[in-house]
């Protein structure tokens, strides 16, 4: 009962997210440009896009911190050392964010004139970060993958 239960609920909100992203794209696509004419046209609803981005990413994060901390209180009452597991895994997020955040350039970049505001340190070293640890979790997944099929290949022999 609960499984279904969650299965709807999670259902319902992957499709309701998913029209109303078909329905931002469409405008951003089909919504038509600001001024035409000009040499570079911007979409008329590119701001709606961003926000809708914007939005998603901040219920992403909210969604997975809040499980994180709900996983860890239900283990720590049942199983404190799988808890510590648990806290182990978001000890390392930050640590890897810490550190990629540090290894980031801060080597200016060419920009034209309406960047040059986005062209300092913190947000060079900000968006490398993140460059950096999509690189990181990209690699492990595929180390995950292969381990898995090498693992799952040799159990089945025995």
């Amino acid at each position: 009962m609960a499984v279904t239960k969650i299965r709807k609920t999670s259902s319902s909100v992957l499709l309701i997210i998913a029209i109303v992203t078909v329905a931002v794209f469409g405008l951003f696509l089909f919504g038509g440009y600001i001024d035409p004419s000009a040499a570079k046209p911007e979409p008329r609803y590119t701001d709606v896009l961003l926000y809708l981005c914007y939005g998603i990413l901040i219920l992403a994060i909210a969604v997975m911190v809040g499980f994180a901390i709900w996983t860890f209180a239900q283990k720590l009452r049942t199983n404190p050392k799988g808890a510590l597991g648990a806290l182990l895994v978001i000890v390392a997020l930050a640590a890897m964010l810490g550190t990629t955040y540090a290894l980031g350039g801060t080597q200016p970049l060419r920009f034209s004139g309406d960047f040059v505001q986005y062209n300092t340190d913190h947000y060079l070293k900000f968006s490398d970060m993140w460059i950096l640890s999509i690189y990181i979790m990209l690699g492990l997944t595929i180390v995950a993958m292969i381990w898995g099929a090498i693992y799952s290949s040799i159990k089945g022999r025995k």
